[in-house]
C-alpha cells in the first residue's frame, strides 16, 4: 500500500511539473522571483550562467538594482526589460537600464523613458507584457562578451515599481528548475497579475 501511495504522489508531481511546462512559453526564460530589495552595488544579484534564460521578476523600491555577470569565457549577451501589463490599464512605470564594466563604467544604456513600449501577449502562459528595450533582436542575442564582470543596472526617474528583467538566450529547465517553479509560479502570477489593480498613470508617460 505504501508503494502504491508513492507511485501516485510521483504521479501528481510528474503530472504538476507537465501542467507547468505547458503553461510556459517554448521560448520561455526561466521565472525567478528577485524578492530582495537590496540589490545595491555593494550587494548586487549574481547572475549564474548568463547565456541561460532567465526571467527575474522583481520591483524597484527607492534605489537602482544591480545585477553582476562573472565570466571567465566569451559568452552570448542578451538583456531585455518588460512590465507585467495589467487588463487595459495603460503602462504606469517605464524602466531603463545600463550595462556597466567591472569598475562601474557605462558600456551601454537603453533609456526605456523614451521607448514606445508595446503590448505583447504571451500565450502559453496566457500573461500580457508591455516590452522595453533590449539589448538584442526580437528576444534574441546579437552580440558577444568577452570574459569578465559587468554590471547591469535597472532604473527609472522614481526607482519605483515593478519589472521583469530577460537575460539569456538558451533554453534551459533542468528538474531543479522545475520544481522551484511549483512554489515560484503561483508567487509570481499573484504578485504581478492576478492580485495587481490598475496602477496611477505617472504624468507625461
Amino acid at each position: 500500500m505504501i508503494i502504491l501511495m508513492d507511485e501516485k504522489s510521483l504521479i501528481r508531481i510528474f503530472l504538476s511539473f507537465t501542467l507547468i511546462l505547458a503553461s510556459w512559453s517554448v521560448d520561455a526564460h526561466q521565472p525567478v522571483l528577485n524578492s530582495e530589495s537590496r540589490n545595491n552595488a555593494k550587494s548586487p544579484y549574481i547572475i549564474e550562467e548568463p547565456e541561460i534564460s532567465k526571467a527575474i521578476f522583481s520591483e524597484l523600491k527607492g534605489e537602482p538594482h544591480y545585477y553582476r555577470i562573472d565570466s571567465d569565457s566569451r559568452f552570448e549577451f542578451y538583456a531585455g526589460i518588460t512590465v507585467p501589463k495589467i487588463d487595459d490599464c495603460p503602462i504606469s512605470k517605464k524602466f531603463s537600464f545600463e550595462v556597466l564594466n567591472a569598475d562601474f563604467g557605462l558600456i551601454e544604456r537603453k533609456d526605456g523613458e523614451n521607448f514606445n513600449w508595446w503590448p505583447w501577449y504571451e500565450k502559453h502562459g496566457e500573461k500580457w507584457y508591455w516590452i522595453g528595450p533590449e539589448i538584442g533582436e526580437k528576444f534574441k542575442s546579437n552580440r558577444f562578451y568577452k570574459e569578465g564582470t559587468y554590471y547591469l543596472r535597472v532604473y527609472n526617474e522614481t526607482n519605483s515599481g515593478q519589472y521583469v528583467l530577460a537575460v539569456g538566450e538558451t533554453e534551459s529547465f533542468p528538474i531543479s528548475v522545475i520544481i522551484r517553479m511549483l512554489f515560484t509560479m503561483p508567487k509570481i502570477n499573484s504578485t504581478f497579475w492576478d492580485d495587481v489593480k490598475c496602477p496611477e498613470t505617472n504624468k507625461g508617460d
